[in-house]
């Protein structure tokens, strides 16, 4: 019944802005079109709002779920056509604050301890009210300024009630086919994934404390600290910073700052986050950064955060060298080479397919060329190739998109292409070297020689398995025989074959530390296991 009225409410809503039309003009309903001829409303005047604006103002009005739903939805430019999708960018995620008693009965239940107990100034009217929590200022008794987010009562169960309403018009929408290949039920299930994860303030905290780690004594970025034993799930507590609005051009330039460099140093920690830490802030838009002295940038919300596998990162800083010395040729091959592309796909029919899009993007000047839109552009070419963009990616192009609009606007003549291709380049040089080949290999050192003792009956078994499977009628019963008795007689040999590399590759790591006497012993005893495995 709930989710009856409910439903009710959000027809009304839809119905004043006109968006029924709207929604019955789409491939989905098209055959109901003709109703629309049956209700009133459709012979009043309609507004001059976009079809865009439209949609915004409708969400807004809906209330926080269908705020944040709109804004998740806003990263699938591949499905959405620009205007709607230039709009859903804009989405204003504010609501009313709820009252500072029920914000202080949270914090005292949750921590244990009356407000003044725990702070020495505790500000009644919020900083800032958002659909998922309200935030405070307060003065710890060490005298430390922090922000004092907390998450809003009840709001849980509100988020369900919409969450199961959104599924059921994404159940809808998958009985026509149009509507399956835009997998609404995926898109319903990424967002559910996305709301949940931002209540959770322990999760949040820990985005931000990690991020401050990599961070740290940076002069690109800098991220508040966390005071972990204020922090609950439903409560998390971060130093309070200072600084300008990004957006506040004005201000910036009262203040000398130099926006070129500033510019600059986003695209810079843009791709240090992507490719060095593999730890990406997702939702960098102007509200969530500040500039401090020296054109640092200040980051605040960490609720979004974005990771890549080893596999993507290596693969996405290939296309992107690739794309900025137009090698299509190369694109192509790094999208079947990843497997991001169906096996079946025509290389040559989808390099013809990148050019066409990109050829006549390269035709301006570089400083005049969005790179996120070549990413986007992109990704609604790959739809032709029936190839599902990883959400991660689309995560990333969404945050590139944030940095690209930031650094124009700061910085009109800013060439991203030509501020990052030699980071790329030096990045790519110095994690995919022989140097950064025998790094990654010593950070599994551990966990390699733990599985050394294993390897010889893991063999055996494996054998033993295949000895016994289907393919048994296929080799004699002898040689089966002979292979597993030859295999346990240099069961011995190989693990100290594989004990001896490992211990001749530790002596490498080491001499790059200078530690010279493990390096000598490490050595010797790599030298006994070769010996032994001859």
């Amino acid at each position: 019944m709930r989710s009856f009225l409910r439903f009710i409410i959000v027809s009304r809503i839809l119905v004043r802005y006109r968006l029924d039309n709207l929604i019955l003009s789409t491939p989905l309903l098209k055959s109901f079109r003709p109703l629309v001829f049956l209700t009133p409303w459709h012979y009043f005047p309609t507004s001059k709002l976009s079809r865009g604006e439209r949609i915004r103002l409708a969400l807004e009005e809906l209330g926080p779920v269908y705020i944040k739903f709109g804004q998740t939805l806003s990263t699938r430019r591949d499905l959405l056509p620009n205007d709607i999708g230039d709009e859903l960018a804009k989405l204003q995620d504010k609501c009313p604050p709820f009252p500072a008693k029920e914000s202080k009965e949270i914090i005292e239940k949750g921590l244990g301890e009356s407000v003044s107990n725990l702070f020495s100034s505790f500000d009644d009217v919020p900083f800032a009210s958002a659909s998922i929590a309200q935030v405070h200022s307060a003065v710890t008794h060490d005298g430390e300024e922090v922000i004092v987010k907390v998450v809003r009562p009840n709001i849980r169960k509100k988020i369900k009630r919409d969450v199961r309403l959104l599924y059921a018009f994404a159940a809808l929408a998958e009985k026509h086919p149009d509507g399956k290949r835009l997998c609404p039920r995926e898109a319903v299930a990424e967002f559910e994934r996305i709301i949940y994860n931002e209540l959770n303030m322990m999760a949040e905290a820990a985005n931000a404390s990690l991020l401050r780690k990599n961070f740290k004594d940076s002069s690109l970025l800098y991220v508040p600290k966390v005071h972990w034993d204020y922090c609950r799930e439903n409560i998390l507590v971060i130093e309070r910073i200072y600084g300008t609005p990004i957006s506040d051009i004005k201000a910036l330039n009262e203040k000398k700052t130099d926006l070129m460099r500033l510019s600059e140093n986003g695209v810079i920690i843009f791709f240090t986050q992507v490719f060095e830490h593999n730890f990406f802030h997702a939702d960098m838009h102007p509200g969530n950064i500040f500039v401090g002295q020296g054109e640092q940038y200040i980051g605040v919300d960490f609720g979004i955060m974005g990771t890549l596998s080893d596999a993507d990162q290596y693969y996405l800083a290939q296309n992107f060298l690739a794309f900025f010395n137009q090698d299509y040729k190369r694109v192509a091959q790094v999208h079947l080479e990843s497997g991001w592309v169906p096996k079946e796909t025509s290389a040559l029919e989808f390099e013809n397919a990148i050019r066409s899009v990109c050829e006549p993007i390269f035709q301006k000047p570089l400083s005049e060329i969005s790179f996120g839109q070549v990413l986007l552009s992109l990704f609604k070419e790959a739809r032709r190739f029936n190839i599902t963009i990883q959400p991660q990616l689309l995560l990333l192009d969404k945050t590139l998109l944030n940095i690209e609009g930031l650094g124009r606007a700061l910085y009109p003549d800013l060439d991203l292409w030509a501020t990052a291709k030699p980071f790329l380049e030096k990045l790519i040089k110095d994690k995919y070297s022989l140097k950064g080949t025998v790094k990654k290999i010593s950070d599994q050192l551990p966990e390699l020689i733990a599985e050394i003792p294993d390897l010889p009956m893991l063999a055996v078994n494996a054998l033993k398995q295949f000895e016994s499977g289907s393919l048994r009628k296929d080799i004699a019963k002898k040689q089966a025989d002979a292979i597993i008795k030859q295999l346990k007689e240099n069961a011995a040999k190989q693990s100290a074959v594989i004990t001896a590399s490992a211990l001749f590759i530790l002596a490498g790591v080491l001499a790059t530390q200078s530690l010279w006497p493990f390096v000598g012993l490490s050595a010797a005893l790599g030298l006994l296991f070769w010996l032994k495995s001859r």
